[in-house]
């Protein structure tokens, strides 16, 4: 072992962890790859069968031959006649496996059958979820309005304590300035005739003195 050599060599080394991005993405990958390989076999399978279709067409030599000359003197008689002028008979045509296997439908595996029904029932409830008919929808709808109502109750309620403050501001000052008034018309000892029964009562509280030594003018609060 040469001198300076580390030990452990993977130790305190930082670990690295898969994420489900990549999970996914490998997923996804590797299903891609078994489509690939099994549409390459089905190619290969239909070039196989194409090749053993146009071999049993090949004519044969020999007694064959002999056999298709034989059979043709026969269909010059009376069954060429019937053949040629029945307008009812089909021609057979060949088809290749190719063709036959993209006349045939696509049979779905057990996965992709399931992942399609998933995402029509996924469409089926966002559908009703944004008509308003699920649960959930409901329940979102209801806790909506209870919010909606809680608001419009507080802001009335705040307008109405505004209202009422500047009432009672707009009171208080005018009663400050009948009451002067009533002071210059009749002097500080007689009841204003203009106040209210409740207004006269405080009257005297409200009413506005004048200390002997400043001459000043204060009204008790």
């Amino acid at each position: 072992m040469p001198k300076g050599g580390k030990k452990g060599g993977h130790k305190g080394r930082m670990r690295t962890y898969t994420s489900p991005e990549e999970i996914d993405a490998q997923m996804k990958a590797e299903k891609e790859r078994k489509k690939q390989e099994q549409e390459q076999e089905e190619l290969e399978e239909g070039g196989a069968a194409q090749n053993e279709t146009a071999e049993l067409k090949l004519p044969a030599s020999g007694s064959d031959d002999s056999d298709d000359e034989n059979s043709q003197r026969r269909r010059a008689g009376v069954e060429g006649l019937i053949e040629i002028e029945n307008p009812n008979r089909m021609a057979q045509k060949s088809k290749k496996v190719t063709q036959i296997e993209l006349d045939e439908p696509k049979q779905l595996s057990r996965r992709e059958r399931e992942e399609i029904e998933k995402q029509k029932a996924k469409e089926r409830y966002m559908k009703m979820h944004l008509a308003g008919k699920t649960d959930q929808a409901k329940a979102d709808l209801a806790r909506l309005a209870i919010i909606r109502k809680q608001r419009e109750d507080a802001a009335k309620k705040k307008e109405e304590e505004k209202k009422g403050e500047h009432l009672k501001l707009g009171r208080a000052v005018n009663k400050v300035i009948i009451i002067w008034q009533c002071i210059e018309q009749h002097g500080a000892n007689v009841e204003c005739p203009k106040l209210g029964k409740h207004d006269r009562t405080d009257q005297n509280h409200d009413k506005p003195h004048f200390p002997a030594e400043t001459g000043q003018v204060s009204v008790a609060s």
